[in-house]
């Protein structure tokens, strides 16, 4: 199909950004009544049955210029579409236009699990806003975040810069390493070929057990096991509820492939509990916990799926259909599901999607292997470095599978070739755009956190 070429008039000023970034940079202004309301709109429609969940989702954001950066997506994308103030990447062009991205890159959204064949991984963990974009967006979103959380942890101004191009680099040398082959489609960061946080990462989630993530969160009674109820985390979920998430289940089993699913008493729901204060983007939407039978009706192996609602990706405010909903079904519980299939090899096998009372949701397994990165243990330049060389190699990967690697009917080009072309050698003049971009919007980034942290304490309405 023929992907769509978006902002291509801002490509002309793009080079000439670059000088002008720092300066920009000091230029970052207050625009409190803009961002209020754009944080009101994007939150509001979940404000009438979560409110409590949004009132933990903006009492996280306020904690640090990182924490609001997690949590706001929607803005970054809102600027990413005001090419006169952002211009689009001079390393791009219609097809580097359409790569699909992960959509959301920050340290946060990477950890290490056991994937299906049961090698134990440093990988990407998050795919609610799968879309496609510029692949410079997926750079630009993570340089943004190393940018902020290396101050938050005390990394020099020198040192974060020169992180971020390292992340670039990292980047760039991956996706060249994998123009002309199939090395992506095994490539995989494992214990072996890690050091520092990344492997300790993959160590702790190799090292968990079901039995540990079970006994977290259910108990048995009388040979039956059942969700615990944990204050701001689990509460159980009443009849009618568990009556139609019963009934999405259906849905659910439908949607795995032939090839993956298993048979029908794998399935069978036990118990049902609503997951609260988990992560901070997604706040204020339905997340269920869902405990389900698993390989036999003993109680030990019990399997624990995570059912999400998911609404239109960030992504898509900027590139408005550039992701045609008929890709997914006009469904966005299948985006997520088709963005994690492209970008992951060896993928759950329990991931899927359904409707629960009308709206979307995507399923995977609440996997016990598995741990998210912590990147307040990033205290060093050395120990930051080590992280985000492994975080550019892992980007470039998703963007390589998720081409005609994936599926030729959707995207029929080899995104590792096209990107590498697009760049053209000039990884040096790359690293600079990414970097004098980061600089300036992390300024505008703070800028934005200090007026919202001004609007959340003199009670404005936030959704």
């Amino acid at each position: 199909m023929k992907l769509r070429n978006f902002f291509a008039v801002g490509l002309a000023v793009s080079a000439l950004s670059s000088a002008l970034a720092p300066s920009q940079a000091e230029a970052a202004t207050s625009r409190k009544t803009w961002l209020v309301q754009k944080i009101y709109n994007y939150n509001h429609p979940f404000a009438a049955n979560l409110s409590t969940e949004l009132a933990v989702k903006m009492t996280k954001m306020a904690v640090n210029a990182f924490a609001f950066y997690r949590g706001t997506a929607h803005i970054f994308y809102e600027d990413t579409k005001n090419t006169a103030t952002w211009p689009t990447s001079w390393y791009t062009n219609t097809i580097t236009n359409g790569v699909w991205l992960e959509g959301d890159m920050h340290m946060q959204n990477m950890g290490g699990f056991r994937d299906a064949n049961s090698n134990a991984v440093f990988d990407t963990n998050d795919f609610d806003e799968g879309y496609w974009g510029s692949y410079t967006w997926d750079l630009r979103r993570m340089a943004v975040a190393i940018l902020l959380a290396g101050e938050e942890k005390g990394i020099s101004s020198t040192n974060r810069q020169t992180l971020v191009k390292n992340f670039v680099g990292s980047y760039a040398t991956q996706i060249a390493a994998f123009k002309g082959n199939d090395n992506e489609l095994s490539y995989r960061l494992g214990a072996s070929n890690t050091n520092g946080i990344v492997k300790d990462t993959i160590q702790a989630a190799d090292g968990k057990t079901r039995s540990s993530l079970l006994a977290k969160y259910t108990a048995v009674s009388g040979g039956s096991r059942y969700f615990l109820t944990i204050s701001g985390s689990l509460q159980p979920v009443n009849s009618a509820t568990f009556t139609a998430i019963n009934a999405a289940m259906l849905g659910y089993i439908s949607s795995i492939s032939a090839s993956k699913r298993k048979s029908n008493s794998y399935y069978v729901l036990k118990a049902a509990a609503s997951r609260l204060g988990s992560g901070t983007g997604s706040l204020g939407r339905y997340r269920y916990y869902l405990l389900i039978d698993g390989p036999s009706t003993a109680t030990s192996d019990d399997v624990i799926l995570e059912m999400k609602q998911e609404t239109d990706s960030a992504v898509s405010i900027a590139a408005p259909g550039n992701m045609p909903a008929w890709t997914y079904d006009y469904h966005n519980g299948e985006r997520v599901t088709k963005s994690i299939k492209a970008m992951l090899t060896n993928t759950d096998v329990l991931v899927g999607y359904t409707n629960l009372n009308a709206l979307p949701f995507f399923i995977s397994e609440r996997l016990p292997y598995q741990e998210d990165f912590d990147y307040t243990l990033l205290t060093t330049y050395t120990k930051f470095n080590d992280a985000v060389n492994y975080m550019g190699k892992i980007l470039a990967k998703n963007h390589a599978l998720a081409d005609k690697d994936y599926d030729a009917t959707l995207i029929p080009y080899s995104m590792d070739k096209e990107i590498t072309d697009v760049i053209n050698g000039d990884v040096s003049g790359l690293k600079t755009e990414i970097l004098n971009y980061a600089l300036s919007y992390a300024a505008q980034v703070k800028q934005d956190y200090a007026d919202f942290v001004s609007a959340k304490n003199s009670g404005s309405v936030l959704y």
